[in-house]
């Protein structure tokens, strides 16, 4: 008999999707319906479904396992649904986007991410991911007077494509060396290898899956897509896929990645150590130079991609610890930074030019405070949320040897101060043109509210979360 309590959360997102696409269909032209209510219940009963199958270890179908591993990921995406809602109200109707359409494909797109981090087949994580881009290409562009946005969305397209053939390409070699797409089938099949060089089918298969996970993830040299797309990108989009889609990535990244392709360490180890080091470099170094905030925010993205790989490199208790952990804290710092460009912004000016937040201070005090707090956060200042992250991630690094990546983190990690602290010297010492300033709506002030108390938690007493981390990531072994 199939048991089918793995799937009760991506089932309750899903009928949710559907609640929005037919409330879109029955209402009246004009008429205002609260469909992002869907969406709340949404996120909110598969996050309580999450909760009450931690420790059941089920399985439906024999391909999505409900380990608490994917069900800590669960709880991460229903916080970015949850976010992404609450933020969504007001910011969609400025920029003209279709709500209907808007949190149909949001919720379309959370239900792939959630498939993507339990999947234990290749093939089923392949159709997770699919899922989750197209849903993600057409939230791009969903501002159909936008040529940026329809330009953002093409480029995208393009790019995912070629790495979504690349990924077919690995589970095909990982197919030929094991005969299965099942993840246990290709690890047994990997450690039953005699002893030496591995095959080259499977030196293929790691290279082509490495290829297809590091693009989502916005790792160098794969993360030519990211800032085009995040500027063209309505910026409450911006917002979810930044960190919607980095961590269903990871937590498929992880499960293949440690689990699956552990006999294989050795090999994978040196390769994902160049990537993890030239991504954190490239991505503040021209991040240091942009004007435009949403772009900065891009390629501080593809440098805390460079950091998370620390962990997976590491492949120590630690490590496997703090990519989780640091996957929650990005979310809800990097969210709530963009939801506060997303909630100034209009269709006549998108408010995401540093220029823009020039005296931020004086037309909006509470506005500038927690973005600092949230930029702050990001860069890693204590005793905020990212500090810890970004501690435990760089510990496991030094713990397992891998000084020069520490040494690069820390440093680049410096760096990177300097383009979220210019955003604070423009709010704070900066004189701006006075501006008309949209109202916050209460929805959106709750937003802002629960991913401040969460960067605030998080950072001044982590150690409930990171255990909690390291008990659920240990459910993949």
């Amino acid at each position: 008999m199939t048991d089918y309590a793995a799937i009760i959360p991506l089932s309750i997102i899903a009928l949710s999707a559907i609640a929005a696409m037919v409330a879109e269909a029955i209402r009246r032209p004009g008429e205002r319906m609260p469909i992002g209510g869907f969406g709340l219940i949404g996120c909110g009963g598969a996050a309580l479904a999450s909760v009450f199958l931690w420790d059941s270890d089920a399985q439906s179908f024999g391909v999505i396992r409900s380990d608490n591993f994917s069900l800590f990921i669960n709880i991460i995406l229903c916080t970015v649904g949850i976010l992404t809602m609450l933020f969504s109200n007001e910011t969609i109707e400025r920029e003209d986007i279709p709500g209907g359409e808007y949190y149909a494909l949001t919720l379309f797109a959370l239900c792939g991410m959630m498939m993507m981090a339990a999947a234990t087949d290749l093939l089923v994580i392949f159709v997770a991911l699919e899922i989750l881009s197209l849903s993600v290409y057409v939230l791009t562009g969903i501002r159909r007077a936008s040529a940026g946005g329809a330009e953002a969305a093409f480029k995208y397209f393009l790019l995912g494509a070629f790495s979504s053939a690349f990924f077919l390409y690995g589970i095909a070699f990982a197919f030929a060396l094991s005969g299965s797409t099942r993840l246990e089938q290709i690890s047994v099949a990997l450690s039953s290898q005699p002893g030496g060089a591995p095959p080259t089918l499977a030196w293929l298969a790691v290279g082509m899956l490495a290829i297809g996970f590091c693009f989502k993830i916005s790792a160098v040299p794969f993360h030519m897509w990211t800032p085009d797309a995040y500027e063209g990108a309505p910026t409450i989009v911006t917002a979810f896929m930044s960190t919607g889609v980095k961590a269903a990535a990871f937590g498929a990244f992880v499960r293949v990645f440690l689990s699956t392709l552990e006999p294989l360490q050795a090999q994978w180890i040196p390769l994902l150590s160049g990537i993890a080091g030239i991504t954190m470099i490239l991505g503040t170094v021209v991040g240091v130079v942009q004007t435009n905030v949403k772009r900065m925010l891009a390629y501080s993205s593809i440098a805390h991609a460079g950091y998370l790989m620390l962990g997976i490199i590491s492949a120590n208790n630690t490590g496997k610890a703090a990519v989780l952990f640091y996957l929650l804290t990005y979310a809800v710092s990097n969210l709530g930074a963009l939801g506060i460009v997303a909630l100034l912004g209009s269709a006549q000016n998108q408010h995401d030019e540093l220029r823009d937040f020039a005296g931020l201070s004086k037309s909006r005090p509470g506005l500038a405070a927690l973005m600092t707090v949230f930029l702050l956060s990001l860069g890693g200042f204590p005793p905020l949320a990212g500090f810890i992250g970004k501690w435990y991630i760089f510990a496991a690094a030094v713990q397992e040897g891998h000084y020069a990546l520490a040494i690069i983190g820390v440093l680049t990690s410096v760096v990177s101060v300097f383009f979220y602290l210019r955003i604070v010297v423009m709010m704070y010492m900066t004189e701006g043109a006075e501006a008309v300033r949209p109202r916050l709506p209460g929805t959106a002030v709750a937003g802002l509210t629960l991913a401040t108390i969460a960067v605030l938690y998080l950072g001044v007493l982590p150690t409930r979360v990171l255990d909690l981390a390291l008990a659920s990531i240990s459910t993949i072994f």
